[in-house]
C-alpha cells in the first residue's frame, strides 16, 4: 500500500514551510506548491512547483498600491492560485494550506477521500473578524480587518477543514468555541532557530535607561495604541525610558501615531535575524499587547535573547510566558496594566545578574516540532508511517 502523500500549498512562503520540511525529510511530501519564483531551503526542488506569475502580480500590487489596498489586491489573486493547485492534485493526496488560499483544492481532496489540514496562523476567521471589527470601530479606522472577499473565503473554507494545526491555546479555544472537536485540533508550535537568538553575555550597561522594545509590524491588531499609551504612562515615572519600534506600520494608523508624536521612539526597519537579535539584546523588556495573534515568533525571539515578555491572553505565544518568571500576561486594551508590568520588569532587569534564555529550548526546537507533528499524524487513522 502506498504511503500517504501530502501537498503543502501556500501562495508565498509561510510557517507551513516548517511542516513541509518535516514531511519531505520523511518521504511523505509529494508536492510543495508556492506562488513564487524560488523554492524554499530544505524542500527538494523536484517536489517544488512554482507559480512566479502569481508572485509577480502580488509584488506589483504591493509596490504600486497603498498597503491595505495592496494586501486586498493580493488576496483577490488567491482563487487563481487555488485553481492552479487544484489542477495538480491526485487521488490519495492530503493537503495543508491556510485561510482562503485553497478552498477548491480542499473540496477536491475531500471528494477523493483525502484529509485537509488548516494552518491556524490566526484564530478562527469569525473570531478574528469579530475582535478586529470592534477594534476598528473604536478607533474609527477606515479599513476592515481584511478584505471582505478574503474573509468570506476564509469562513467558507471551514466547512472543508478536517484538522487544524494550532500554534497556541488562543487559536485552539477559538475553534472549540465554534464547534470544532478537540480531536481536530493538533498542536503546531512554530519552531525557532535558536542559533540566531541568544542572550548578551556581557553585563547590562549600568547607564542604559529602561529600554522597552516591540519588534514586528504595528497595527490595531497588534495593540499598538495601547503600547504607545502605556509608554506615555511609563515616562511619568521613568522620564529617561526609551521605546524601540519597527517602522512597518499598517495603513490608516497615521492618526493614532499623530497623538503620540511626542514620544521618544527609536525606529528601525525590518532586520535580518542576526541584526534583530542584536537589537533585542540592547533592550530590557519586550512588549506585544496583541488583540488577535495566532502565534507571534517575535515573543519567542525576545525570550531566547533573555528579555521578559509582556503579552496579552490573545497573543498566542502567551503559552510560553510564565507570569512572574519570564514575563507578564495582562488584559487586552489595558495600558495601565502594561505600564505597571514594564516598570516591574524594568526593575528586575536592572538588577545585576547574568542574562539567560527565558524560554525552554526544547519547547521551540525544530526537533521537538518534528517529533510532535509526526506523532500527531500517526495517531490519525490511516496516516501512521
Amino acid at each position: 500500500m502506498p504511503r500517504p502523500q501530502f501537498v503543502v500549498a501556500t501562495p508565498f512562503r509561510t510557517v507551513c514551510d516548517d511542516n513541509a520540511r518535516v514531511l519531505d525529510r520523511r518521504g511523505r511530501l509529494r508536492l510543495y506548491a508556492v506562488g513564487t519564483r524560488r523554492g524554499t531551503e530544505g524542500i527538494a526542488p523536484e517536489r517544488t512547483r512554482l507559480l512566479p506569475a502569481w508572485g509577480a502580480a502580488a509584488y506589483a500590487a504591493a509596490r504600486l498600491l497603498p498597503p491595505y489596498w495592496g494586501e486586498a489586491a493580493r488576496m483577490a489573486l488567491h482563487p487563481w492560485f487555488d485553481r492552479w493547485v487544484t489542477k495538480q492534485l491526485r487521488p490519495g493526496d492530503h493537503i495543508i494550506s491556510s485561510y482562503g488560499y485553497a478552498n477548491a483544492a480542499f473540496r477536491r481532496v475531500r471528494e477523493r477521500g483525502g484529509l485537509t489540514f488548516l494552518d491556524g496562523g490566526n484564530s478562527h476567521p469569525e473570531n478574528f473578524w469579530a475582535i478586529l471589527t470592534e477594534e476598528h470601530r473604536r478607533w474609527k479606522y477606515p479599513y476592515p480587518p481584511v478584505s471582505h472577499q478574503h474573509h468570506r473565503r476564509s469562513v467558507e473554507m471551514m466547512a472543508d477543514v478536517d484538522y487544524v494545526l494550532s500554534p497556541s491555546g488562543f487559536v485552539t479555544r477559538s475553534f472549540l468555541e465554534r464547534g470544532f472537536r478537540p480531536a481536530q485540533l493538533l498542536r503546531n508550535v512554530y519552531p525557532l532557530d535558536l542559533s540566531q537568538f541568544s542572550p548578551d553575555p556581557a553585563p547590562r550597561p549600568a547607564d542604559r535607561p529602561l529600554t522597552v522594545i516591540s519588534t514586528g509590524s504595528l497595527s490595531l491588531r497588534k495593540g499598538t495604541p495601547y503600547l504607545l499609551e502605556a509608554f506615555r504612562l511609563l515616562l511619568k515615572r521613568e522620564p529617561s525610558a526609551r521605546l524601540m519600534l519597527t517602522s512597518v506600520i499598517a495603513s490608516g494608523l497615521e492618526p493614532v501615531f499623530a497623538r503620540y508624536r511626542d514620544l521618544p521612539i527609536d525606529w528601525s526597519p525590518g532586520l535580518p535575524h542576526p541584526l534583530l537579535a542584536e537589537r533585542l539584546r540592547s533592550a530590557d523588556v519586550f512588549v506585544l499587547p496583541s488583540l488577535e495573534d495566532g502565534f507571534a515568533r517575535t515573543v519567542t525571539e525576545a525570550l531566547a535573547c533573555g528579555l521578559p515578555a509582556i503579552v496579552t491572553p490573545n497573543t498566542g505565544a502567551a503559552d510560553l510566558v510564565q507570569p512572574g518568571v519570564n514575563g507578564s500576561i495582562v488584559p487586552i486594551r489595558d495600558p495601565e496594566a502594561l505600564a505597571e508590568a514594564m516598570l516591574h520588569w524594568g526593575e528586575m532587569m536592572r538588577a545585576p545578574s547574568r542574562r539567560t534564555r527565558l524560554v525552554d529550548p526544547a519547547a521551540v526546537s525544530a526537533e521537538a516540532f518534528e517529533a510532535e507533528f509526526l506523532a500527531q499524524l500517526s495517531a490519525i487513522p490511516g496516516l501512521a508511517e
